[in-house]
């Protein structure tokens, strides 16, 4: 069946239905992943998002039990230049057309990916919908035109209840912005005894479970829109590690005075480069977000740049100089993308180790 996508600056893209049938409405964005697009998909990152696969084919492993990185998917859709009809992997249970049936999702294959990541590349992210194409064109575009795109995206994602992953090793409170399970994955194999906690929890609650550490994790939207987790950030910090990744890191900034702006485009993929400051060391590294720390806000008083993104030079790790607490913009859980980063959870498991002993 044939299906359009329609961007808000009037363009539209022909294609080949694949996935669900819904007509829907997100903001559009493009990765540059190779692989990986199951753990894409299901990263809730891309709450209200349509996924632009930059990558010719999509599905050829099928879609597994293992590579999930979170069990409903909130995505708007997905769009590819070809879908992979059969999947060949022995780890492979269903297609990437079947999976995304069963979740709701709906996909356009046939077009012309290329074209429409420049682009978006060069005018920026925008408002986009997958409609019928015997649809009413006119009324389609006054729809995407005065769609209001949600704000409360972390709140759609959170955990709503806390719930334990059990473990024997050191106490560490999750606060789930709209975590990967990667995060907790990597967690779990250093033996933590996790606590995940929904992303409006109080200070208060953390600090009574008198954890060793607290993770702030990733998530999807503007960080400005969870003014509750900001001032929770700031009633907990001194008083015990904090270790941040992705959407935890730009409101840890926040926290402490910075400010944050929206990307044209943002980082979405899995060979971002990024340098170290103090060792000049480079991970290749998994990223995907749409907003940025401002470097000209940061206090450095407060706050010692860590990690520059070596394409544009945007501010890719902090570390507060007087409390224990550091974040990075980048997901060094990988999944998808390199195992480059995942030194940050030994050196989080350094950090409570070390507060331990001066306490």
């Amino acid at each position: 069946m044939k299906r359009l996508l329609l961007l808000e600056d009037g363009t539209i893209f022909e294609g080949k239905a694949f996935g669900a049938e819904p007509d829907v409405v997100g903001e559009i964005v493009f990765t540059t992943s190779m692989t990986g697009y199951q753990e894409t998909i299901t990263d809730q990152s891309f709450n209200g998002q349509i996924i632009t696969f930059t990558y010719p084919m999509v599905g050829n492993y099928g879609v597994n039990r293992d590579d999930y990185e979170s069990i409903t998917p909130t995505c708007k859709g997905v769009i590819v230049k070809e879908h992979a009809r059969l999947a060949s992997n022995w780890r492979n249970q269903m297609t990437l057309d079947e999976f995304l049936k069963r979740k709701g999702i709906p996909g356009i294959s046939g077009i012309d990916t290329r074209a429409l990541t420049r682009k978006l590349r060069s005018v920026g992210t925008m408002k986009a919908a997958i409609v019928d194409a015997e649809d009413d064109l006119t009324h389609e575009f006054d729809q995407l035109k005065a769609t209001v795109l949600p704000k409360n995206q972390v709140a759609q994602v959170s955990t709503t209840k806390a719930y334990p992953s059990p473990g024997i090793g050191k106490n560490v409170v999750v606060v789930d912005f709209g975590l990967k399970h990667s995060i907790l994955r990597e967690l779990s194999k250093r033996h933590c005894n996790l606590t995940v906690l929904p992303y409006n929890t109080t200070a208060e609650t953390i600090l009574e479970l008198s954890p060793d550490g607290v993770m702030l994790t990733n998530g999807p939207g503007d960080p400005k829109d969870v003014p509750e987790a900001i001032e929770m950030i700031q009633k907990i910090q001194g008083k015990v590690p904090i270790f941040g990744i992705c959407l935890g890191h730009q409101l840890f900034a926040l926290a402490n005075g910075a400010d944050t702006y929206k990307m044209k485009f943002g980082h979405r993929g899995l060979n971002h480069p990024v340098r170290e400051v103090a060792t000049g060391r480079i991970d290749f590294t998994s990223q995907n977000h749409g907003f940025a720390v401002d470097e000209s806000t940061i206090d450095p008083e407060k706050l010692m740049i860590t990690h520059v993104e070596v394409n544009d030079e945007t501010v890719e790790g902090v570390k507060h100089r007087h409390f224990p607490a550091f974040t990075v913009q980048y997901h060094p859980d990988a999944a998808p993308g390199p195992h480059d980063g995942l030194h940050l959870f030994d050196e989080f498991m350094e950090l409570m180790d070390a507060w331990k002993e001066q306490r």
